[in-house]
């Protein structure tokens, strides 16, 4: 069985050098940092972080968590969290694994298995402490990379062997309920699927609310509990995020990155930006820049 050290070992291979890598494996990203971060806000996707070295906080609003390679973090639903490496350096960086959640893949384990959903709420982000088989295989998917022509046939085996290692950990629950579709995480899930698909559009509260199969006042009430924030605060971190992205990776300038996610005004864009990320966009780019473009820590 493959331990934590060779995921560390897996992880510095195919990031010899600080940031954040996307790899040939569809649902693996994989980050690298040679020393503690800035806490950073960033939309987290449902999926599990796995940290090989190092450690890091995360927050959703006033409720903060801390995971290292004793414990995974296991995002349920789409998050806006806020997160910074506390444990790095260059002898000894951190090193994360960030495996996405395939949600077909998921209601296929949870139907499979014809075990019931939790009735009550379950919160959607944990630190949950780590598992020797999880461990292992997270290992054997990154030893994959190695051996690109076996990825398509064995690397879907793995992932679904992952979704069940996490399906019977100790925060299981939670993701059987997002795959309940009266559940009030599904539901919530159902408004976030709603709001990133149109996040750059006028948004009608009625709406999110119909797709997410709740009335406006349930919407409002159980979106802010799960979320920490309201469907229209959602959106606007999402445009934030993405005018971030466009100005970052494709050299964007501020007014147009801001009209391409919905902004008419461009001192309200520069207001908002500046709120959410501590600088006005020209500004905050160019300390990104220097600092090798990170903008969605792990």
């Amino acid at each position: 069985m493959f331990s934590i050290d060779h995921l560390a070992a897996l992880v510095a291979k195919h990031v010899p050098r600080t940031g954040m890598k996307a790899t040939a494996i569809a649902h693996v990203s994989l980050f690298r940092a040679d020393e503690p971060t800035t806490p950073v806000p960033a939309v987290y996707e449902a999926s599990v972080c796995l940290i090989a070295q190092g450690s890091k906080h995360v927050s959703l609003g006033d409720r903060t968590l801390t995971y290292d390679p004793a414990h995974y973090l296991l995002v349920s639903v789409d998050l806006p969290l806020v997160g910074h490496v506390t444990v790095a350096s260059a002898d000894a960086p951190y090193l994360c694994c960030k495996i996405d959640i395939d949600q077909a893949v998921l209601a296929d384990l949870i139907l499979a298995e014809r075990s019931r959903a939790p009735s009550i709420d379950l919160p959607p982000l944990a630190a949950c402490q780590r598992d020797d088989d999880l461990t292992d295989a997270a290992c054997r998917l990154l030893r994959l990379l190695d051996r690109p022509e076996s990825i398509a046939a064995l690397a879907p085996l793995i992932e679904r062997e992952i979704l069940y290692r996490l399906l019977t950990g100790p925060h299981g629950a939670s993701l059987r309920a997002m795959a309940v579709a009266d559940s009030r995480l599904n539901q919530v899930s159902r408004a976030v699927a709603t709001i990133r698909e149109r996040y750059d559009r006028r948004l009608r509260i009625d709406d999110i609310a119909a797709a997410a199969g709740m009335s406006a006042s349930s919407l409002h009430e159980h979106f802010k509990a799960v979320t920490r924030l309201t469907p229209l605060e959602y959106q606007k971190q999402l445009r934030l995020h993405e005018a971030r992205r466009l100005m970052l990776a494709e050299g964007a300038s501020a007014g147009h990155a801001g009209y391409s996610v919905g902004y008419d005004s461009a001192s309200q864009f520069t207001r908002e930006y500046a709120r959410l990320f501590g600088a006005p966009p020209r500004r905050d780019i160019a300390r990104l820049q220097e600092s090798g473009g990170i903008t969605t820590p792990l």
